[in-house]
């Protein structure tokens, strides 16, 4: 007896990692280089701690905003797409055939077992088979606005915590580099979890996360002592 089991590969996270790692990311970063601004332009760790909480809560609606918006773009094109293959299917079912049977050719097959192919498939389930071979849409990849809107929003509220959080518990006159260094340190574990979820190199997605957010807690620390006005 043959025993099948169905894998589970990575690309079954994408839809949820990808807001997650979005959402803590901007959550840390923005959240961090708004502390580290506003400390860097004033005398007290009140101010500090209010910026990180209006940054906290409204870095959270506009990221539930952004992607439930952008997400809902791309289910609305999916949509349309998946209804005008259905026209097509309904209309010039020959032509779709012999579309779906070029892609199979392409794909490697000879033209006799892609039209095979092509024939049973049709068959069992043609548009099925067209949106995931001609339009490339699947379940695994396919757009989710409210998940989106959700991971991200909750990722960037646990992000933003971080920051502050240790803003609130370090005396001032460590804040700077305290919160500077944890949030590195928070980057650093943030690549690292991603890029193990997603089955990628470990070491680049630290790089790459970690990278970004320093450079952007830099310039606004900068700015911040450059201006000495809240940024």
């Amino acid at each position: 007896m043959t025993n099948t089991q169905i894998e589970n590969h990575r690309t079954q996270h994408i839809g949820w990692l990808r807001a997650a790692v979005l959402g803590a990311n901007d959550g840390i970063v923005s959240t961090a280089s708004l502390i580290l601004g506003v400390a860097a332009a004033s005398a007290t760790q009140g101010p500090v701690l209010v910026a990180g909480v209006a940054g906290l809560v409204a870095g959270a609606m506009s990221m539930a905003a952004g992607e439930y918006v952008s997400v809902s773009s791309q289910s609305d094109t999916e949509q349309a797409d998946i209804e005008r293959e259905k026209i097509e299917l309904a209309t010039d079912g020959p032509r779709e055939l012999a579309e779906l049977t070029a892609i199979y050719v392409g794909r490697g097959l000879d033209h006799q077992l892609a039209r095979q192919v092509a024939t049973q498939l049709t068959a069992h389930d043609a548009l099925a088979a067209h949106t995931r071979d001609e339009l490339g849409i699947s379940e695994a990849t396919s757009a989710n606005p409210m998940q989106a809107a959700l991971v991200s929003a909750l990722s960037f509220v646990v992000g933003a915590g971080l920051p502050l959080v240790t803003a609130w518990i370090v005396p001032f006159g460590y804040l700077t580099p305290v919160v500077a260094a944890t949030s590195l340190l928070f980057l650093i574990i943030l690549g690292g979890l991603a890029a193990y979820t997603g089955g990628a190199g470990i070491f680049k997605g630290i790089v790459r996360v970690t990278f970004w957010g320093a450079l952007a807690m830099v310039i606004t620390a900068g700015v911040g002592m450059l201006f000495g006005v809240s940024v």
